[in-house]
């Protein structure tokens, strides 16, 4: 899945000279936390969230820092915080150069932004200009309804492998568990040193691309007897 295919397309925006109270009652009146700043050309040039607003004369919360901070501080930093907190349009108060994806970004990609960047939701852009926002819940119902997709048949002994090196990565010890594999279910028989391993083992197996099914009937070692497997 990819961008487009989860965004949502129809997004509550501002422009630059749009007003900051206009912003506030818009993010209010749809039960959103952010919206993008488009300009005339239906580019993206920012982004105003609630933390964008919530540092204001307006909200009781002021800008003021302490005294070591504004001595720290840069004259430039200062005035640009300044502006952002008394600013009454959008292009006073947006973050600007605002990170986006392509609508064919994957929803792997996305994700990876959202962790990297600290953002709760990213916008999409089609040839240069705004074509819908990507939220983390657009991207956990994309995972989803991924999830539910049918799953391409393949061959057994293929997946048998795939199954095996997925274990391998796990972490866990898996010299005691048989994998079986029929019709693309994964019969798993044996045992493992810890509870922790078992349930690794079984995670791998279940999140194999091609797998239909696990049938689990993996335990664990007694204390003594793993005692005496480290003697």
């Amino acid at each position: 899945m990819q961008a487009k295919d989860v965004m949502t397309t129809e997004v509550v925006t501002a422009t630059p000279e749009t007003l900051v109270a206009d912003i506030a009652k818009r993010l209010i009146e749809r039960r959103i936390s952010a919206l993008p700043v488009v300009d005339a050309k239906g580019q993206v040039v920012g982004i105003v969230s609630e933390g964008d607003l919530m540092r204001r004369p307006e909200t009781g919360a002021g800008s003021h820092s302490s005294w070591w901070l504004d001595l720290l501080s840069a004259p430039e930093q200062q005035a640009r915080e300044y502006i952002k907190s008394h600013g009454k349009s959008a292009r006073d108060v947006m973050t600007r150069n605002p990170v986006t994806v392509d609508e064919n970004a994957s929803l792997e990609a996305i994700a990876e932004l959202l962790e990297k960047h600290r953002i709760k939701r990213v916008p999409v852009l089609r040839d240069g200009k705004l074509a819908g926002i990507v939220s983390r819940a657009n991207l956990l119902r994309g995972l989803i309804g991924r999830q539910r997709a049918p799953v391409p048949a393949v061959d057994d002994r293929v997946l048998r492998g795939s199954v095996l090196k997925a274990i391998g990565e796990s972490g866990a010890n898996a010299t005691f568990v048989d994998v079986v594999v029929s019709a693309g279910v994964v019969d798993l028989w044996g045992a493992t040193y810890t509870e922790v391993e078992r349930d690794a083992i079984r995670v791998a197996a279940a999140g194999t691309q091609g797998v239909k099914g696990v049938e689990f009937h993996v335990g664990v070692f007694p204390s003594m007897a793993r005692a005496s497997m480290w003697t």
